[in-house]
């Protein structure tokens, strides 16, 4: 699940939906420190179900993919 919500993050970064993991984290109010080390480190447990609902919210990730890695990154509806 980590590894796929920074795969999601990177993908909306490269098609520019996305400015930037500083922006992201600004804009919703996530620690960028605690994203760079979990990225750094997937093994720790510091990721917040906030963060993959932001992706499914507001960028239209599909949630059953960030959560079993089945079907596809975006949701038809994005």
């Amino acid at each position: 699940m980590v590894s796929r919500f920074f795969e999601a993050l990177h993908e909306l970064k490269s098609r520019r939906v996305i400015r930037g993991t500083s922006v992201f984290c600004r804009q919703h109010q996530i620690n960028r420190r605690h994203l760079y080390l979990q990225e750094k480190e997937p093994w720790r447990d510091i990721v917040q179900l906030s963060w993959l609902t932001f992706l499914v919210q507001d960028y239209g990730v599909s949630a059953r993919w960030l959560l079993t890695g089945k079907g596809d990154m975006f949701d038809d509806q994005h």
